[in-house]
């Protein structure tokens, strides 16, 4: 088995592979390392996979992964961490603006220190306003619902794991900003952080920018919070409110009904029971809950049996 496996997805980068994998070839022989880079190419529309095919002619330590068309990031690490035969598992951004001589040390605190999950911290960075102040607020949001207290910065591209997790987690949709979230709910529960230098982007432009990322991430924290809570048992929290829902509905019903039949009895004059706009509320409740309860039944029969969620198009694998 070899030591590393270094994962790295990207999107139109052809300008900074050479130079990365210089990078991370001389950290990885100065610390006697064995490894293995994966690029994952995201449907770019330069010349990454060209790079790519060059640089795994020049070394058989480079693979290579080229998807058909743009996914995303999640798809990509989700290929990359299936194809990943290193010990330790390490992602990084293919940027530049993460530095492959951390991976010594991240290494060493997955091998040495037991972690099961090492987040990078980028304390101080060079990026613009509109991607660190939507980052800062997502983080804390993200550091409440998860639990996870000592992550600073949960969507760091640079992050070491063990074999194990990446290849016991499910990263889908865009799920790669909560990785230290779904390794947690799938029991590894060893979670560390480390300090990372950030460096400024050398070429192109990020293709990452502002609030559209801040919405969607609340999106999915929202959408991983209820899968890691309810997923494997809607029918506890759909079952649970149509039963409230259903209950008061009945109970309001039955006293408008038992306030007409009194008042009947003693010849008490009274308008009909429909003429109160509480019957169709408590209707409404009644038939709500009703539907949720249903809901529910239904969520448990159907829960995590999606098939095709990570079936993606690859076009090429070296």
């Amino acid at each position: 088995m070899l030591d590393i496996s270094v994962v790295i997805p990207l999107y139109n980068e052809d300008e900074s592979l050479p130079e990365l994998y210089a990078w991370i070839e001389r950290v990885m022989l100065q610390n006697g390392f064995s490894y293995e880079v994966i690029f994952v190419n995201d449907g770019s529309t330069d010349h990454s996979w060209e790079v790519i095919e060059q640089l795994s002619q020049k070394s058989p330590n480079v693979k290579g992964i080229k998807f058909r068309r743009n996914y995303g990031k999640s798809p990509a690490l989700y290929c990359g961490f299936e194809q990943a035969q290193g010990d330790v598992v390490i992602t990084m951004d293919a940027d530049l603006q993460d530095s492959p001589d951390e991976i010594p040390e991240l290494y060493k605190m997955i091998k040495n220190d037991g972690y099961d999950l090492v987040s990078g911290y980028k304390q101080k960075r060079h990026d613009p306003l509109s991607k660190t102040l939507p980052t800062k607020l997502f983080n804390a949001t993200a550091r409440r619902v998860s639990g996870i207290k000592n992550l600073h910065d949960f969507n760091c591209g640079l992050k070491a794991y063990r074999r194990d997790v990446v290849k016991n987690i499910e990263v889908f949709g865009e799920m790669h900003r909560f990785i230290p979230y779904l390794a947690k709910n799938a029991g590894f529960d060893k979670i560390g952080e480390k300090v990372v230098h950030h460096q400024k982007r050398q070429h192109g432009k990020s293709k990452f920018m502002g609030w559209n990322r801040f919405v969607n991430g609340y999106l999915d924290l929202i959408t991983l919070w209820f899968l890691g809570t309810f997923g494997k048992k809607p029918m506890h929290v759909f079952g649970f409110l149509g039963t409230i829902m259903f209950l008061i509905g009945f109970v309001a019903a039955f006293w408008l009904g038992a306030e007409k039949l009194w008042a009947l009895s003693h010849g008490i004059p009274m308008r009909l029971v429909t003429d109160s706009p509480f019957f169709y509320i408590s209707l409404t409740m009644m038939l709500l809950g009703t539907q949720l309860f249903l809901t529910g039944f239904l969520g448990d029969l159907i829960s995590r049996s999606s098939q095709g969620r990570n079936d993606y198009q690859i076009e090429k694998i070296i």
